[in-house]
């Protein structure tokens, strides 16, 4: 799936250098337009050019001792996606590469194909080699990808600015504001209760703290967690400290370990908000979702 880089660049580490390109996954749907199939691409910076999964290769004419000698002549091969459909073509050879891998080296063909997205094709170069042994039969590599893409390893997923979210430690699920300009997630809580608390909040760092939540639907629940640290917000209504806990937080059954600031949060819409601690390194936020 592409992810617009403008829809969250607070995420990216280089954002001007990154404005005008596409972040792009390991792995991508793509299509050749001169085979008509769909190909499950996997996505490699390590690799110079594209490669595409061919087999039965025939030169027109015969063909000469050395590859490149076939340079300009007619190429007919046969391609085959994952699915095992297939797809015989033809197509002037527009040079050689030699590869090396962990196999040694090797020469192959190459040829001008449309590759790319669904209706967003675009010529380049691709070597032709029996990928039928591989888990991908379409590989896409640097010269496809430069100035246009990013890749992401990560593959991160896109969120809206509002998702349904869980937290196990509450049993409930939260219609949840995304919020890329706050640091932190803040959950809604009242009733707070320190044991063996003291006035200073700071002091009571690694002692259990009692609390109860309530999401938009009315739905509440008593939580016990230990505090790990106090957080100072500074908004358009001031200052304040709040505790923080450790809570796991996220789309159900994709939740992981996240620190959360507490507040009374009844006047507000939305009684969880989630920050950039929990967003970074696992998602980019569409807008328009």
């Amino acid at each position: 799936m592409l992810k617009k880089i403008g829809l969250c660049m607070l995420l990216l580490s280089t954002p001007v250098l990154a404005q005008d390109k596409t972040i792009i996954g390991p792995t991508a749907q793509m299509s050749v337009v001169e085979t008509k199939l769909a190909f499950e691409a996997r996505i490699d910076t390590g690799a110079v050019n594209t490669s595409l999964n061919a087999f039965d290769l025939q030169v027109e004419g015969g063909s000469a001792k050395k590859m490149k000698d076939n340079v300009g002549k007619m190429l007919h091969f046969t391609t085959e996606n994952a699915s095992g459909e297939r797809q015989r073509l033809s197509a002037p050879i527009v040079r050689t590469s030699t590869v090396s891998n962990s196999q040694g080296r090797e020469t192959r063909y190459m040829v001008w194909l449309h590759v790319g997205f669904d209706g967003k094709e675009r010529k380049v170069l691709v070597n032709l080699r029996d990928r039928s042994h591989m888990d991908y039969k379409l590989l896409i590599g640097r010269s496809w990808l430069k100035g246009k893409y990013l890749v992401d390893v990560s593959d991160k997923k896109v969120i809206g600015p509002v998702a349904p979210i869980h937290i196990i430690e509450t049993g409930l699920m939260f219609k949840t504001r995304i919020d890329t300009g706050a640091v932190e997630n803040s959950l809604h809580a009242v009733d707070l209760k320190v044991d063996n608390g003291v006035d200073n909040m700071n002091e009571n760092i690694g002692k259990m703290l009692s609390f109860t939540t309530e999401n938009e639907k009315g739905v509440s629940h008593r939580v016990k967690a230990m505090i790990v640290e106090t957080s100072l917000i500074r908004n358009a209504q001031g200052s304040e400290i709040r505790y923080m806990v450790e809570l796991n937080v996220g789309e159900p059954g994709q939740e992981y370990k996240v620190k959360v600031n507490l507040r009374d949060r009844s006047k507000m819409s939305y009684k969880l908000l989630i920050g950039r601690n929990w967003l970074q390194g696992h998602y980019l936020v569409d807008v328009e979702r």
